[in-house]
């Protein structure tokens, strides 16, 4: 056993009816209590003593997975319980939404261990409930409830992502396309950040609701609810996709419009060009300073001059709009 201090983010004994009492071992067993109905420990992933407990009461790959650094959504049924990895939108204050946060679940019979880095607000929510004496009375209840408590925060984020690209697309049909293309890579990647853990996530839920789990672990009216945050995350994908679709189509559309802006404003120039091309070279033939230049004794040659570029810079203009150059 670890001489380090293991210290608990929470730990209580939960019976059949749901009512909480603390468990107040410094290094807590992983049986339940005397009368309750299973036991749930929750933990920081930077707890020193953490992965001598784990070592000491959990399976041996259930250990070394719940205390891994980097993990992805996922649910896995190995020697007679369950590895679930969750992940929640971070609502920690200074963190973007969209930097997800981990949650480590080991579920066995009587037994719920939760690992988690930074604070997860769904398991917050039931750790203040069972402080204050109620928890869901058996861990498929309290799988179900940490479900939907992950898939209202993300359901939420993706609404307002949602609503911003809304408010984008208007922009640019506005023809604001300076400060649209300020927001849209910004949209993009939050987009895509959230849809690259909510689509594993939905899949581990799915078989959480299914019967991945084995026997006996998740009762069927925590499916049911496991199965509703299945559904709710699949449509939560689907408007990521959308929106990540919508997004590109947005992109496209402004670099549609700045080639066919920069395409315009090279034809107006190349016409331009072409109507100042004789232009040009007559005055530069008439600027040359050898003798026999005509009109050099002429007080009127500089008009004439004048007035013959004028004309043919009219009738050039005449010439290009009556074959639609212009």
């Amino acid at each position: 056993m670890s001489t380090a201090p293991l210290q608990p983010l929470a730990a209580f004994d939960i019976g059949p009816d749901g009512t909480t009492s603390p468990v107040a071992d410094p290094w807590p067993d992983a049986a339940p209590g005397p009368g309750a109905a299973w036991r749930w420990l929750h933990f920081s992933l930077t707890d020193p003593a953490l992965v001598d407990w784990t070592e000491a009461h959990l399976p041996v790959v259930a250990a070394a997975a719940i205390v891994q650094t980097e993990t992805r959504p996922r649910c896995t049924s190995l020697e007679g319980g369950l590895v679930v990895n969750m992940r929640g939108v971070n609502l920690n204050p200074g963190a973007e939404p969209e930097d997800m946060v981990s949650l480590r679940l080991w579920v066995g019979p009587g037994l719920v261990v939760s690992v988690r880095r930074s604070k997860v607000f769904a398991l917050d929510d039931l750790r203040r409930a069972a402080e204050s004496g109620t928890a869901p009375a058996s861990p498929g209840a309290f799988l179900a409830e940490i479900a939907e408590g992950l898939t209202d925060r993300l359901e939420a984020v993706s609404v307002e992502l949602e609503d911003q690209t809304d408010a984008l697309e208007e922009a640019i049909l506005e023809r604001e396309e300076d400060d649209a293309a300020d927001g849209l890579a910004s949209l993009r990647r939050k987009a895509i950040r959230l849809r690259r853990h909510a689509g594993p996530q939905r899949e581990a839920l799915v078989r959480l609701s299914e019967g991945s789990s084995g026997p006996g672990l998740i009762d069927a009216e925590a499916r049911i609810l496991l199965g509703e945050s299945a559904n709710r995350a699949a449509r939560t994908v689907e408007e990521l996709d959308a929106v990540t679709a919508r997004l590109v189509a947005l992109h496209d559309h402004l670099e549609g419009q700045r080639g066919t802006a920069m395409a315009r404003n090279g034809y107006v120039l190349s016409v331009v060009a072409a109507i100042f091309l004789p232009l040009g070279f007559l005055t530069g033939l008439f600027g040359v300073n050898v003798a026999g230049m005509p009109g050099t004794a002429s007080p009127w040659a500089f008009a004439l001059l004048s007035a013959a570029n004028v004309a043919l810079a009219l009738g050039l203009l005449a010439l290009f709009r009556l074959l639609r150059w212009l």
